[in-house]
């Protein structure tokens, strides 16, 4: 009897054993491998999961869409570059650092200043590989050819100032990357050569204008040759990686933005001319990085975020062009890249994680490029603190397909190219400023009201001011919008 109950108390202690290894094991956060992959000024109606009518192929994109969620109604921070970055890397608005407009040049100095709260830092603190390979433009700390004297963000002066033998004292490295292999700005922003780490890759001795502005430029260095530069570097870094040890790429690409230089075997693939056809070429590197993944065992559990940094360029793809092609590169909705209307910061926005996300999957949540923090940190079980991400909201419950309280968001702010401010809440988008505020390149009319209200589930496309017939509207989104801006957040604290 007595051996009975002894047998029968460790039998129950180690199915209890058992059980409390299952919770556990359930219960701990996933530890995913997590890429981002950052069009450079690619429309969000040039993906054929978005836009049927598309002149563009776009394959593996749409195959990606197929595998996991498309976001509709999904936002950038800002309608141009460095802002865009600057929320994705710490979800942060933009706004609230010095760049009150416009972008950085590849001569300014950092944007992200260390000890700010990333996510390459974020999860690195939690044991993941952090990498980034692709165009950085948020400044790096380059030192000066004389001692004492400062660098600013005058590109035509700074470049010829910079000592490109010298080390860079701040950037990638400094804010959580383990290794960064990327250009400094835009493709069309000197000095004209890829850094690795903390190094030049070569001393820029050549003028051209290359990518656009003339500038100095490393002996060698193509335009055309740096996306497939950069895919292989990628394609190399995940190779490279061991299963069940979790890595972290964030893969901002150079294209489809200006210069528009695709290949020559992808010239004509497109029938959206040049711009179409460096968006096929984008696709291809979207293939690569999906067959390598599921080459090493990885896609299951890859979490793969693609997405743009803003709306298509009138410079990357003009508006004749786009009446020429009819290839409706905005989906339909107004405005380009810097504009303050949807065309200049609605993106398409896909998310794959087979292992959890069902495939063939819709999502109308109104997202934003800075709750890729929450969403990570959400995924890694890290509660934030006060100092972190101070806009960023996360949509984990959403791609997992569990219940949440809708909207995610409370509110979203927008920034044009000009600084002009917009805010997005629920049907309802109130511009705080008259005109687009961005490139004077724009197909609609553009109403000269003070300010301006749209209705954009009624109206996507901005045709109606509707400012006049609400003005509690108005006050209720004005309030909130100078609230944001005051005390410095706009997540729940």
């Amino acid at each position: 009897m007595k051996f009975f109950t002894f047998t029968t108390l460790i039998l129950t202690l180690f199915v209890l054993f058992l059980t409390g290894c299952q919770d556990k094991k359930y219960n701990q956060p996933e530890r995913p491998n997590v890429i981002i992959l950052l069009a450079d000024d690619m429309g969000m109606g040039d993906l054929g999961c978005y836009n049927p009518d598309s002149k563009i192929p776009t394959p593996a994109m749409d195959a990606l869409a197929n595998d996991g969620m498309i976001f509709t109604d999904a936002h950038t921070n800002s309608a141009v570059c460095t802002p865009t970055r600057y929320g994705i890397l710490t979800g942060t608005y933009a706004f609230r650092t010095r760049l009150k407009s416009g972008v950085l040049w590849g001569s300014s100095q950092p944007l992200i200043e260390e000890g700010t709260a990333t996510v390459p830092a974020l999860l690195k603190k939690y044991g993941y590989k952090t990498a980034g390979i692709g165009k950085w433009h948020l400044g790096l700390g380059w030192q000066s050819k004389e001692p004492g004297v400062m660098l600013t963000d005058n590109w035509a002066e700074d470049n010829k100032k910079i000592d490109y033998s010298k080390a860079i004292l701040s950037g990638p490295n400094n804010i959580g990357f383990d290794y960064y292999f990327g250009i400094p700005a835009s493709l069309d922003m000197p000095p004209y050569l890829y850094f690795e780490n903390q190094f030049a890759q070569g001393i820029p001795t050549e003028i051209t204008n290359e990518g656009g502005r003339t500038g100095l430029t490393v002996p060698g260095f193509r335009a055309q040759n740096v996306m497939p530069d950069f895919t292989r570097k990628a394609v190399e870094y995940i190779k490279n990686q061991r299963n069940g040890e979790p890595f972290f790429l964030y893969f901002p690409w150079s294209a489809p933005h200006t210069p528009v230089v695709p290949n020559d075997e992808f010239r004509g693939e497109s029938k959206a001319g040049k711009y179409g056809d460096f968006v096929v070429e984008c696709d291809k590197t979207v293939e690569q990085i999906v067959k390598t993944l599921k080459e090493k065992g990885m896609y299951e559990n890859t979490l793969i975020i693609l997405t743009s940094d803003n709306g298509s360029s009138p410079h990357g793809f003009p508006i004749e062009e786009e009446i020429e092609y009819k290839h409706n590169t905005s989906n339909g909705y107004k405005g380009r890249k810097s504009h303050s209307y949807d065309g200049g910061h609605r993106v398409a926005f896909l998310v794959s994680w087979p292992e959890h996300v069902k495939s063939g999957t819709t999502s109308d949540e109104i997202v934003c490029t800075t709750d890729l923090y929450a969403t990570i940190a959400d995924l890694l079980g890290h509660k934030m603190t006060f100092g972190e991400a101070h806009d960023s909201y996360s949509f984990l419950p959403v791609i997992k397909g569990k219940e949440y309280d809708s909207p995610i968001r409370e509110a979203t702010i927008h920034h044009s190219l000009n600084g002009d401010f917009s805010i997005r809440k629920g049907d309802w988008k109130y511009i705080d400023a008259k005109g687009h505020g961005g490139f004077a390149q724009i197909r609609e009319e553009v109403p000269q009201d003070s300010v301006q209200l749209y209705n954009v589930v009624s109206d996507p496309a901005e045709t109606t001011n509707v400012y006049l017939r609400h003005p509690d509207t108005i006050e209720e989104l004005k309030t909130m919008l100078d609230k944001y801006k005051k005390q410095g957040y706009s997540r729940p604290k």
